[in-house]
């Protein structure tokens, strides 16, 4: 079976995109995700996603890592997926669609996607760093300079020998001189690091803003593949109004024989 296959990214984040309301991807097929995202033997990403149909939604995300495993939210992932609705027409510069953690509204405007993410509800100050999910979960450590991490080695330690099997993903961040801050972040999943990470930058903008109340919305973050932006309120503990701004790039379009 021959199929027809998107490349996006966003900030660096790259996926592997499939129109799937016909429902011909075979789903449950792990290992043939994994090789589809294999970066020598396949096409090569960070993430497989398809679009479904989904009532009373204009569509729905199923987000696979490149491990091969349906996974949490993937907030970069979910930029990309709707700039793909709306490149087919699915959607307009607006609208509604459903992934694992609950519904998501998203904005598209000339060069920038605005998904809206999740309420967080609790964030876990431990101190050394902070602990929450914003639709996966992530570990938030503040460091002096991220570009004097090895993320590959120090992430892996900290996914699996504090979170164990089930892991978390590893974000590290640091603030410079001239008030910027940068972000670095191990996935679990890709076991390794991206370079970007949106529900990663979610959590890290919220515990700047914890840890320093400076820090108002929006607060940027540098990532090795652009700049993405953080909106929120904060009310009574809790962060609404979450949004993730940034750019979602078509990078190619391909066929593969399954």
């Amino acid at each position: 079976m021959t199929l027809t296959f998107y490349k996006y990214q966003g900030t660096g984040n790259d996926f592997i995109i499939f129109d799937n309301r016909s429902g011909q991807f075979p789903k449950s097929d792990n290992a043939l995700v994994a090789k589809l995202c294999d970066r020598k033997f396949g096409v090569g990403a960070d993430g497989l996603m398809l679009l479904e149909i989904e009532k009373d939604f204009d569509f729905k995300m199923v987000y696979y890592n490149s491990d091969g495993a349906e996974s949490t939210m993937c907030g970069n992932g979910g930029r990309c997926l709707a700039a793909f609705a709306h490149s087919i027409g699915i959607i307009g510069n607006k609208g509604l669609f459903i992934a694992v953690d609950g519904s998501h509204e998203v904005a598209i405007t000339a060069n920038q996607v605005i998904l809206g993410m999740k309420k967080v509800t609790e964030v876990q100050n431990k101190g050394k760093y902070f602990f929450l999910d914003t639709g996966s979960p992530h570990h938030v450590q503040f460091v002096s300079d991220v570009e004097k991490i090895n993320v590959n080695d120090q992430g892996a330690k900290l996914r699996y020998g504090m979170y164990g099997e089930q892991g978390a993903n590893i974000n590290f961040v640091s603030l410079d001189p001239n008030g910027r801050h940068s972000i670095r972040t191990y996935e679990r999943g890709v076991e390794g690091e991206t370079l970007s990470c949106g529900t990663g930058v979610t959590a890290a903008a919220i515990a700047i803003h914890e840890q320093n109340n400076g820090f108002a919305s929006p607060v940027t973050l540098h990532t090795k593949g652009g700049v993405l932006k953080v909106h929120f309120t904060k009310n009574n503990q809790v962060y609404s109004e979450l949004s993730l701004e940034g750019p979602a790039e078509f990078v190619f379009k391909g066929e593969i024989s399954i």
